[in-house]
């Protein structure tokens, strides 16, 4: 159990693999190598699982479905996660993308904890020691010091790449003309709110106006709220803060502060100007500010724009994907959409996942190698947890026949993967 464990105890450990970042992705790589029977560590700097959809408070999952037939395109796992919120009571039915995060909190708990993986909360990779193109050791920052890791295979799971641009690895932030990013959100909740007397044409009206008038300051064009399973309860994910590097801690400061100004400012307008709203009340925020796009890593081959809306099937797919490429405007109004064609999906090839230039680091998550088009579209949550899925399989197999990931047989991967439910 992981609370038997001592940091002596970690610290002289080769693990088979180590997982860096305990977001959705992260998550999933660690459990998905331990069930293959790989000893596994997961660092994570929050007390807690689930990332972007707990700390970031994103909701609901984006479709994990071809549009608009609604076959499944994101399974194993996933659907495993979906059926065991439902079976806790934290959401309505097992393929629902609606879900209470405090209980997600705990079902990934229970994931982890099931699969016997090992676990260090409240610890920040900060440094790396690399031999040659492989990392020797990874030095995490805690309130009891450093803690240096040690492990055959490890997985960047971090969502910004911070262990990859650590280890030297080649990344790219933004998109190329000036390296902006997508901008970041900060989520909240409102209670007491009276949906059969909202109108949402009117609240964009009215919000447009005072734009206008230099009255609000969010760049954001018109209100994105939705509905929760708690039925008087609304969930904005409807802050822009623009021109902000999650990757520096100055920038990421700014963004932080301004999200909150941005998220009262936004109460403040809802509870004046909107009819259903007047007896609202603000009741939780993320923990921590949404980031759509930082870092992404330059691995073995690049996806593209023209993959996605091409809908390309590779013959090293480990994952599918049917979201729409999703664009917010790096500056300011706006939001660039470009649509699959109907009941369609494309493949993320296993070559993403794999730096160039590391003899045994892989990539989970929103970080893995394409483009910033490319990347608007595979970020959410339902293909970022099955490209974990696939990143953890590759790293205890890897680990398993002692081969570097680049050389891995993926045919082997792919086999495994889909004797374990995933979709590939």
């Amino acid at each position: 159990m992981n609370k038997s464990l001592k940091l002596t105890e970690i610290e002289n450990t080769l693990y088979d693999v180590v997982v860096v970042g305990g977001g959705m992705a992260g998550t999933f790589a660690a459990v998905a190598a331990a069930r293959e029977g790989a000893s596994v560590l997961l660092v994570e700097k929050n007390g807690y699982l689930g990332g972007a959809a707990t700390a970031g408070l994103v909701h609901p999952f984006m479709p994990y479905f071809e549009r608009p037939g609604g076959k499944i395109a994101n399974a194993g796992l996933f659907t495993e996660l979906l059926r065991r919120l439902h079976e806790i009571g934290a959401s309505p039915s097992d393929k629902s993308c609606f879900f209470n995060d405090q209980l997600l909190k705990v079902t990934l708990d229970r994931l982890l904890v099931e699969a016997g993986v090992s676990m260090l909360f409240g610890c920040m990779v900060g440094e790396v020691d690399m031999d040659g193109e492989s990392i020797k050791k990874v030095h995490a920052y805690s309130p009891a010091g450093k803690i240096s890791l040690s492990a055959k295979i490890f997985v960047d799971a971090s969502g910004d790449a911070d262990l990859s641009a650590f280890a030297g690895m080649d990344c790219r932030v933004g998109r190329p003309k000036d390296h902006l990013c997508n901008p970041m959100t900060l989520n909240f909740n409102l209670a007491n709110v009276d949906w059969s007397r909202w109108d949402k044409y009117e609240a964009d009206k009215n919000y447009r106006e005072l734009k206008a008038q230099g009255k609000i300051r969010n760049n954001r064009r018109d209100i994105l709220s939705m509905t929760m399973q708690v039925g008087n309860m609304m969930h904005l994910n409807s802050t822009r803060i623009v021109g902000k590097d999650a990757t520096d801690p100055v920038s990421y400061t700014e963004a932080e502060l301004e999200g909150r100004e941005q998220m009262l400012e936004l109460y403040n307008f809802l509870k004046n100007y909107c009819p259903g709203l007047e007896d609202c009340e603000l009741v939780s925020a993320g923990a921590e500010i949404g980031v759509r796009e930082s870092r992404r890593v330059i691995g073995h081959y690049i996806l593209t724009e023209e993959d996605v809306l091409g809908v390309k099937h590779f013959e090293d797919s480990i994952c599918r994907a049917t979201y729409n490429v999703d664009i917010h405007n790096p500056e300011g109004e706006g939001t660039f959409c470009r649509y699959l064609p109907h009941n369609t999906y494309y493949t993320i090839p296993y070559r993403c996942l794999v730096p160039l230039g590391s003899k045994n680091l892989l990539v989970a998550g929103r970080p893995i190698s394409a483009t910033h088009e490319a990347h608007s579209s595979l970020r959410v949550i339902p293909s970022a947890s099955c490209i974990g899925q696939a990143a953890g399989t590759a790293a205890a197999l890897s680990a398993k026949h002692s081969v570097a990931p680049e050389n891995l047989d993926v045919d082997e991967l792919r086999n495994v993967l889909v004797n374990n439910g995933a979709l590939v």
